[in-house]
């Protein structure tokens, strides 16, 4: 039985996945931001530890990501190469995130961390999405399909 995404083109098909360990992702790092922010007896938005907590749970999340990335998003194992790809991706993404913290902090001061958390690392994860691209090779699975169902005759 053949999934629905798989009538998708395997670009389309690649970026539901990275959206599907994208969105685990935001929740796992969420999670551990909530949890540091517990540990660190709840910092005041804006401070260092408040930052620190969110650094933790950036950090933490990234093992897990890097598993799922390869196997379930890019259909790869892990690899040096991968590896310095996602350390660079993420490198980027940590730098946008953190720019982006104390803006929305300042945008919305009202709101609960894990909202502001959540705003942050989705739009870091859109544009580590694109990064990711560069580094991840995605076997082409429609041309081996295709050329294991041509029937050469002698």
């Amino acid at each position: 039985m053949r999934l629905p995404s798989s009538y998708l083109p395997e670009k389309v098909r690649s970026a539901v996945r990275f959206l599907v360990v994208g969105t685990s992702g935001m929740f796992v790092q969420t999670w551990l931001f909530m949890a540091a922010l517990y540990c660190l007896s709840h910092p005041d938005k804006g401070t260092v530890m408040y930052y620190v907590a969110f650094g933790i749970g950036y950090v933490l999340e990234m093992i897990p990501n890097y598993i799922f990335s390869n196997w379930y998003t890019f259909g790869t194992r892990p690899n040096l190469k991968n590896a310095g790809g996602f350390l660079l991706a993420r490198a980027i993404n940590v730098v946008i995130q953190f720019a982006l913290l104390p803006l929305m902090l300042k945008l919305l001061p009202a709101w609960r961390d894990d909202y502001i958390s959540f705003v942050v690392i989705f739009i870091g994860g859109c544009i580590n999405y694109l990064v990711c691209l560069l580094f991840f090779k995605t076997p082409n699975r429609e041309a081996d399909a295709t050329t294991d169902n041509v029937n050469v005759n002698d």
